[in-house]
């Protein structure tokens, strides 16, 4: 149950990080969650890269924890 549960919020945190990144990177002037960071486009985008690198992470050892323990596919 909680390798699932990780496993998930690893997938939403990767997904919001890539839409957040790439829409970043189309219009500059959309910050989206990140529009009172400091630092402009540059720290958004790394921030939002950060995400999607332990978005898949956590996803990644989650579901290979799920998988050993017997329970994944």
């Amino acid at each position: 149950m909680k390798y699932g549960i990780l496993e998930g919020l690893g997938v939403v945190l990767l997904a919001l990080g890539g839409q957040g990144a790439i829409r970043q990177l189309v219009d500059h002037g959309n910050a989206g969650l990140l529009g009172r960071l400091p630092g402009g486009s540059t720290a958004g985008i790394t921030v939002y890269v950060l995400a999607v690198v332990i978005g898949a992470l956590v996803a990644s050892r989650a579901h290979a924890a799920a998988k050993t323990a017997g329970r994944g596919r």
